[in-house]
C-alpha cells in the first residue's frame, strides 16, 4: 500500500498529527499496534489517574467533555482518544505492529510482518517509553518471587501473599507503592528526585498552581528560550519530580523507605547498605528504553536517541517525530503539550508537499 504520509502510532501524539495533517487536506494513514485506539491507556495500572485536571486533556480541536477541574481516570482518556479519532474521521488502522522503517530510493517503507507500506514521509508519533527496563541482575531472583514491570502491574491481585519491593521512586512506583501497602507490607526503593511541594488536587492548585507550572512547562522550559536550552540537557536525565504523591504520604502509609537494589544475594535482591530483603513480590518501577530497534536508518545520537531539530529528523529528509521527551518544550510528551509539536509538524509535511509539486 503506498500513501503521502504514515503516521506511525495511534496515541495522542499520532492523533494530533492526524487530526493537522486532516486539515490541511493531506493524505495519511495512522498505523497503531493496539486492537482498539486507547489501549496503551488501558493497559496501565487500573488505579491510574492524570496529573493535569481536564481542561488541559483535550487534543487539538476539541477539548475533554468533563467538568474542568477534574482528575480523569486513565479508562476515560482511553476512551476519550476513540471518540477523537471517530469524531475527526481519521483513517488509523489497529493492530498493525511495526517492525521495520528503511528507506527505498526516495521512499520510505515500513514494514509490519508481511505487511508492506509506501510513503513519500513518516512520522514517528511514539514516545521515548517503550521497552521496560529491569536491570539484568533481576534473572537470578529466586523463581518463587513474583516479578512485574509497572507495565505489566494492574493491581494488587496479581501479587501473592508477603511482602512487597517495589524498586524505583518516580511517579508510578510511588502511586504503587501506596496501592499495594494497602494489602501487602511494601518496601519502596531508591530516592526521589524531588516533589511538587503542594497538593494538585486542592481548590487553589486546581485553578492556579497546575495553570503556572504548566505555563512554565510549556512556555518558557522550551528551545526558544535560552533558560530552556539551557536546562534541557539536565532536565532529560533527572526523573520526574513526584506530582501526586508527597513523601510523608509514602511515611503515613507504613512504607518502609529503603535504599536502591545492587544485586542479588541468595535469590533476594541486595541494597546499596548490604541489607537483602526477604521479600515474596518485586515490582520493577525503573522505566523504559526508547525502543527504536525497528527504525533502520542513520537517524540516532550515540545515546540511542534520535537526532532532530524540533521533531524533523536530521539528514533524513521526511521523516520526523512527534511524542518524544523535550521534544521543544518540557510539555511536549505529555497529552496537554504534544498538539503544538504535532501542529508544526503537519505544516513542514505540508511545505515539504508543495515544493515537492512545484519541482
Amino acid at each position: 500500500m503506498s500513501t503521502q504520509t504514515i503516521v506511525i502510532g495511534g496515541g495522542q501524539a499520532g492523533l494530533s498529527v492526524g487530526y493537522h495533517l486532516a486539515r490541511r487536506g493531506l493524505p495519511f494513514l495512522i498505523l497503531d499496534a493496539h486492537e482498539r485506539i486507547g489501549d496503551a491507556w488501558r493497559a496501565r495500572w487500573d488505579s491510574l489517574r492524570l496529573f493535569t485536571p481536564a481542561r488541559y486533556d483535550g487534543l487539538p480541536g476539541w477539548a475533554y467533555p468533563a467538568r474542568g477541574d477534574a482528575f480523569i481516570t486513565k479508562n476515560q482518556m482511553a476512551d476519550y482518544l476513540e471518540a477523537y479519532a471517530k469524531r475527526f474521521d481519521l483513517p488509523v488502522r489497529p493492530g498493525v505492529r511495526v517492525d521495520g522503517l528503511s528507506r527505498q530510493g526516495d521512499r520510505f517503507v515500513v514494514t509490519a510482518g508481511d505487511r508492506r507500506f509506501e510513503a513519500d514521509q513518516v512520522v514517528v508519533a511514539m514516545a521515548n517509553y517503550q521497552v521496560p527496563r529491569v536491570p539484568p541482575f533481576a534473572r537470578e531472583l529466586d523463581s518463587r518471587i513474583v516479578q512485574l514491570h509497572s507495565r505489566d502491574y494492574r493491581n494488587p491481585s496479581q501479587l501473592q501473599p508477603g511482602g512487597v519491593l517495589v524498586v524505583g521512586v518516580g511517579n508510578s512506583g510511588a502511586d504503587i507503592a501506596l496501592e499495594v501497602a494497602r494489602t501487602h507490607p511494601t518496601w519502596l526503593s531508591g530516592k526521589e528526585s524531588g516533589h511538587i511541594p503542594f497538593r494538585i488536587e486542592g481548590l487553589v492548585a486546581r485553578h492556579l498552581l497546575v495553570r503556572m507550572v504548566r505555563f512554565v512547562g510549556h512556555r518558557v522550559l522550551t528551545m526558544g528560550t535560552p533558560l530552556g536550552r539551557k536546562l534541557r540537557p539536565t532536565l532529560l536525565r533527572r526523573a520526574a519530580p513526584l506530582i501526586r504523591v508527597k513523601p510523608e504520604d509514602l511515611t503515613a502509609a507504613g512504607i518502609t523507605r529503603v535504599p536502591r537494589v545492587v544485586g542479588v544475594s541468595d535469590g533476594r535482591p541486595l541494597l546499596a547498605d548490604d541489607a537483602v530483603l526477604d521479600v515474596a513480590n518485586v515490582i520493577w518501577c525503573t522505566g523504559f528504553e526508547p525502543g527504536f530497534s525497528w527504525i533502520h536508518l542513520p537517524v540516532f545520537g550515540s545515546d540511542g536517541e534520535p537526532l532532530h531539530e524540533r521533531g524533523v529528523a536530521v539528514n533524513e529528509p521526511g521523516l520526523y517525530f512527534v511524542g518524544l521527551r523535550y521534544l521543544y518544550a518540557l510539555t511536549s510528551d505529555t497529552v496537554n503539550g504534544v498538539g503544538r509539536d504535532a501542529e508544526r509538524i503537519a505544516r513542514v509535511i505540508q511545505s515539504r508537499t508543495r515544493t515537492a509539486r512545484v519541482a
